[in-house]
């Protein structure tokens, strides 16, 4: 798999490349019948709007070291791609890990997306005592754009740029982080356990990337089970149905920013244009993750766009599965489907490089076109 494959298959999720045979499917059983679906109502009088996100890419991965800034120290957690949702517990644990290297308790976040917020929380229970400084803040932030859900290794690396300590960085974060979302499951905080189908024309292969498959601890996989041609609702021969823990940006990001400011964070509106801005801060330790933002804060000439977008239509509270992959053998590129309580959100878009904010009109019309005729013939 080439890079550019890499990244365009990275924006289906990690639900679609397991589907490819990254794990292993069962057989089906009489328990394993699918249970009826209530199709989408797709329609373009039903579109409420678009959103786009620019998503962090690193080539090399993310960023997680500590390094001195004059008598402070910076630290840094960025460049996690579409994996900031599913990874910032796990990257936040290890950043506030790094900080405890120091004496001092008073630490300063720079940034308040998702990877920002769950850094301060980790920091805040290993006794630090926390500002967040940050240009926006929730419903403002690149976190709200995200499809969000179980997708660790999207839009995440370039495989031949993967080293083994990178690699053992990866799978730490991924099991903090994982066990993490499944404790918040329940608790107010927009983050469940979801069935997911991934659309196929052929089953499942057992030839899979051995690089990519070997990125994903093996107790982090959900079994699946695929469904053959007359066992499942979708208009294509094979279906293939994962568990995977879906999150709802708007409730998860409004949750976070009240558990760090009940636990004694300040947050304040402030932007950074390089890192002698970072060195006039009181705080002892700086830790960054800022995002995209990091390109010019801290140089880091590696940090480029992945751009993505979402169409919302109204919710319908009773889908309650997701769907990815293409309906149509041969057609334009994956497609995925992911209900939330604020509606049902539409994507299939990961553009390297692209720094417009400006939707693109023709991908928006290619994926509500796309999931129209795919629920239309859904049985």
């Amino acid at each position: 798999m080439d890079r550019r494959t890499a990244i365009r298959c990275a924006g289906v999720g990690l639900g679609a490349l397991l589907a490819h045979g990254c794990a292993p499917t069962r057989r089906l059983d009489r328990f394993d019948a699918v249970r009826r679906l209530s199709p989408v109502r797709a329609s373009w009088d039903r579109v409420i709007r678009t959103t786009v996100g620019l998503r962090p890419y690193r080539p090399s991965g993310f960023r997680l070291d500590a390094e001195r800034l004059g008598a402070k120290m910076l630290i840094h957690n960025f460049g996690h791609g579409g994996s900031g949702m599913s990874l910032s517990w796990g990257t936040g644990r290890m950043a506030a890990e790094l900080a405890l290297e120091r004496p001092e308790r008073d630490a300063a976040v720079i940034g308040a997306g998702v990877v920002g917020l769950t850094t301060a929380r980790q920091l805040q229970r290993r006794g630090f005592d926390v500002t967040i400084y940050a240009a926006d803040v929730p419903p403002n932030t690149t976190s709200n754009m995200s499809l969000a859900s179980w997708t660790p290794t999207s839009g995440l690396i370039d495989g031949e740029r993967r080293t083994p300590a990178w690699d053992f960085q990866f799978r730490s974060a991924a099991r903090f982080a994982y066990h993490e979302l499944q404790l918040l499951v329940g608790r107010g905080y927009g983050v469940s356990w979801m069935d997911g189908y991934a659309l196929r024309f052929s089953p499942p292969s057992v030839e899979v990337d051995a690089r990519q498959d070997a990125l994903l601890p093996d107790e982090l996989r959900t079994g699946a089970t695929t469904f053959g041609p007359g066992e499942h609702p979708f208009p294509t021969p094979f279906a293939v149905r994962r568990p995977s823990l879906r999150i709802e940006p708007s409730i998860y990001l409004d949750r976070l920013v009240r558990d760090v400011r009940e636990a004694g964070a300040a947050i304040v509106i402030r932007r950074f244009a390089s890192r002698s801005g970072l060195a006039t801060l009181p705080e002892p330790i700086v830790v960054n993750c800022s995002g995209l933002g990091a390109r010019t804060l801290v140089g880091d000439a590696e940090l480029t766009p992945l751009k993505g977008q979402l169409t919302l239509l109204m919710p319908q509270e009773e889908v309650d599965y997701s769907t990815f992959g293409s309906a149509v053998q041969g057609g334009d590129g994956f497609v995925h489907m992911s209900p939330r309580r604020d509606g049902i959100a539409l994507g299939g878009t990961s553009v390297e490089g692209d720094w417009s904010l400006e939707p693109d009109e023709e991908a928006r019309r290619r994926i509500v076109e796309a999931h129209i005729d795919l629920f239309a013939r859904m049985g």
